[in-house]
Order: structure tokens, then C-alpha cells, then sequence
């Protein structure tokens, strides 16, 4: 363990400034070690972009398929979720879009597709295969990004002012929807199609999965301490009606219980996007 631990390298990255909001942070991985590592990623509603190098790495869809991932790739929201591998010699960098990110470089705001694909296929203005075979070049993985900053500039649309106000507002999800809909002159329900429409997930959707990772962070302060988890408290704190409806929830997004998400909860790598 202490062996592939040393040759097993994952990093989080900030963002700088001036794109703070287009990308919460990327996150690095390279797998030097003679095995392979596979990890499970909890779902963060955003839309990442993977820039794979050297050996393939896997990603396991819900029907239990592996899929081999060369080069790049776009994939979410990521609403579930997913196991992915790295063998030996590989190495990830993933850009996480943040709120609206995905749809300003796109013009829409989610992949169509439950599976990863090309970014190519999305884009008739930008050459992902070209970035992939610049960064290539680049062995320092601050120097990727700054590269990559660089050259998503251009590209980048003016965000909308209504999905501005999705992302400005610390509000509930639904109070949001009420606020923005009285502050627009518009109807609750055009604005829910508007936020679909730039963030890729409803506001009903995103109130559940906040109150699921309200329970994860809770269950993740505990599990490092000698204290037990008051299940109950969890429950309560995070407003869940019932014990069921708890576990419906760990079902629906981790395919786990809670109890076994705890055992196994160091490999599995939450990214807070939301």
C-alpha cells in the first residue's frame, strides 16, 4: 500500500482569477505504480473535460461496461456516480466546468449521450485533438494549464445575465427560481426551462443532490474522529423524512449503502462543484 501510494500522484488545482468562473479547479493523476488503480468518482454536477495521456484509462458505465479513453473526452452533468481506472503509465488532467461554464463554450449545457465523448463531435470551432497534441508536448502539468487557459480564451461566450443570477444567489434552489422569476417579470416555470437550459439540471435536481452532499461532508467530518455516527442526526440535520428516504438516496447516487459507503469512503474522491 505504502508502494503504490508513493507512485500513485493526484493533485487538485486552483484556478486563477480571471477564470474563476468558468472552472472550479482540475485535478491531476498519474498512475507510476505496476498496478492498477481505480477509483470511484461521486457525482458533482458539473461537466468535465479529460485529457488522458499515455495508456488508455478505463471508465465504467452503469451497465457495467468498460469504456477505453484516448485522448479526450467531455462527460456530465455528472449526476451518478462512476468507477474509472488508471493502469500503469497513465495520466489524467480534468478541467472541471463550473455553473454555466459548459454552455458558453458549447452552446449547450450537458452531453446528450450517458457515455463520454469527444469534444470534437460538440465543437465545429474548436480543435480538441490540436490542444491534446500540444499539451502532449508539455511535461509540467502547470504549464499544461496555463496552455490551456490560453487557448480557451477566444472561445469563450458572455454569460447570460439570467444564468449570471442562477450562480450569484446563495439562495435554495427553488427560492432562487422564485426570486430570479420576480426579478425578471418572468414565470417560475420559463425559468426553470432557462436554468436547465444553461446549467443541464433542474433546480429539483440540484436541491436533492445538495441535500445528499450535506449528509456525505456530515458522514466525511465524523469518519476521521473516534466518535460514532448518530445515523439519526445525519438524517435529521440534512432534512431526509425517514431513515428510507436516506438510503434511497445513497442507492441513487453512490449504487451503495451508507454503512458501506463509510467503509469504503477513502476511495472514493468527492469534487465539490455545487
Amino acid at each position: 500500500m505504502t508502494e503504490l501510494k508513493d507512485k500513485y500522484i493526484n493533485l487538485k488545482i486552483g484556478v486563477p482569477t480571471d477564470f474563476e468562473d468558468v472552472f472550479s479547479h482540475f485535478y491531476f493523476a498519474e498512475n507510476r505504480s505496476a498496478d492498477i488503480v481505480t477509483k470511484t468518482l461521486l457525482p458533482s454536477f458539473q461537466t468535465i473535460l479529460t485529457l488522458n495521456f499515455g495508456n488508455k484509462a478505463l471508465l465504467r458505465s452503469k451497465n457495467n461496461t468498460d469504456v477505453s479513453i484516448d485522448r479526450c473526452f467531455v462527460f456530465g452533468p455528472i449526476k451518478q456516480a462512476f468507477d474509472y481506472s488508471l493502469p500503469p503509465n497513465s495520466k489524467v488532467l480534468v478541467a472541471n466546468f463550473k455553473d454555466d461554464a459548459f454552455y458558453r463554450f458549447f452552446g449547450i449545457a450537458a452531453v446528450a449521450e450517458p457515455l463520454p465523448k469527444n469534444p470534437d463531435d460538440l465543437s465545429d470551432e474548436i480543435c480538441f485533438t490540436i490542444l491534446w497534441e500540444e499539451l502532449n508536448k508539455i511535461d509540467d502539468v502547470n504549464h499544461q494549464i496555463s496552455y490551456m487557459l490560453d487557448f480557451f480564451k477566444p472561445y469563450l461566450r458572455r454569460k447570460n445575465k439570467i444564468a449570471q443570477k442562477f450562480a450569484n444567489l446563495t439562495l435554495d434552489n427553488l427560492s432562487l427560481i422564485k426570486s430570479v422569476a420576480s426579478q425578471e417579470k418572468q414565470t417560475e416555470r420559463n425559468i426553470q426551462l432557462q436554468h436547465k437550459k444553461y446549467l443541464g439540471y433542474s433546480s429539483k435536481e440540484i436541491n436533492r443532490y445538495k441535500r445528499f452532499l450535506k449528509a456525505i461532508e456530515l458522514i466525511q467530518n465524523t469518519a476521521g474522529t473516534t466518535i460514532k455516527i448518530d445515523w439519526f442526526k445525519i438524517i435529521n440535520e440534512c432534512g431526509y423524512y425517514d431513515q428510507s428516504q436516506f438510503i434511497r438516496d445513497f442507492k441513487y447516487y453512490l449504487n451503495i449503502s451508507p454503512t458501506k459507503y463509510l467503509k469504503f469512503h477513502q476511495d472514493i474522491c468527492m469534487v465539490k462543484g455545487i
